[in-house]
């Protein structure tokens, strides 16, 4: 999934988490992604040593893609094993396991991935975003059904209209000179707002709307390989859209911002 999203990223190693970060200030047009796992969820043994004790953390630049094949030789392995290695430049080694299917022995296969380790004065650019008060949060309809709409649009608009309101509706449109495209979902639900007063004063019927990269929607939906537990869309008027995923034991955020 992170592979689809974007061709490097940041690695974010601490004693209770993992992070995959791709940050605005670093991706061109703005795009920037917070997916975060549980590392309980996922290994059985966990070592790990920070910079110092309150900076107990490892921050690595990496292709996403790398570290997708590298894992998918893993599929059926006995064991798997990563770690930070120095092989003449940084690496991260993984190690799989593989059971021979005609006896008791096993083989092991490494790759080494090349990556490069972020120091500490940039860290800051790759905390956590800040999500803004958003006027209208609904719940997404079936990802499936929404690619399927954006790449038909795709076809006549490169940007694309993102609307909904209180009343559990979402449109998606696009306009050019000699067509208007609306394709309307209904009946979604809306999360309960943290900012009441917003919601409040807002008429449930009134559209929150944001202009964005078509590319850039598609992108993210091409990335969703499983149907997530949860998955709502967050619009802050004519500045950015913030889709919030619950996929089993991970999380995913996903900003893409408003054209100008």
């Amino acid at each position: 999934m992170i592979a689809k999203l974007a061709k490097t990223c940041t690695l974010r190693i601490s004693p209770e988490k993992l992070n995959f970060i791709l940050s605005d200030k670093l991706a061109s047009g703005g795009v920037s992604m917070w997916c975060e796992l549980e590392q309980e969820n996922i290994f059985s043994e966990f070592q790990m040593e920070g910079v110092s004790a309150e900076n107990n953390a490892i921050y690595l630049e990496l292709t996403s893609e790398n570290l997708s094949r590298a894992l998918k030789t893993a599929q059926n392995a006995r064991a798997l094993k990563i770690k930070l290695t120095n092989k003449h430049f940084p690496c991260l080694t993984v190690s799989v396991e593989l059971q021979l299917s005609s006896s008791s022995s096993s083989r092991i296969v490494t790759h080494d991935i090349p990556i490069k380790v972020i120091p500490r004065r940039l860290w800051k650019d790759l905390q956590e975003p800040s999500v803004p008060d958003s006027d209208v949060s609904i719940y997404l309809p079936a990802l499936k059904t929404m690619k399927s709409v954006v790449e038909k649009m795709k076809n006549i608009s490169n940007h694309l209209v993102i609307e909904a309101n209180l009343n559990g509706e979402l449109n998606l449109k696009i306009e050019t000179e000699l067509v208007c495209v609306t394709t309307h979902f209904k009946d979604l639900g809306n999360p309960l707002l943290s900012s009441e007063s917003a919601s409040q004063s807002r008429h449930p019927e009134d559209m929150a709307e944001v202009h964005i990269d078509i590319k850039k929607l598609l992108q993210f939906l091409a990335g969703q390989q499983v149907t997530p537990t949860k998955a709502v869309c967050n619009i802050v008027s004519n500045r950015i859209v913030h889709f919030d995923l619950l996929l089993e034991d991970i999380s995913l955020q996903y900003f893409i911002p408003a054209l100008s």
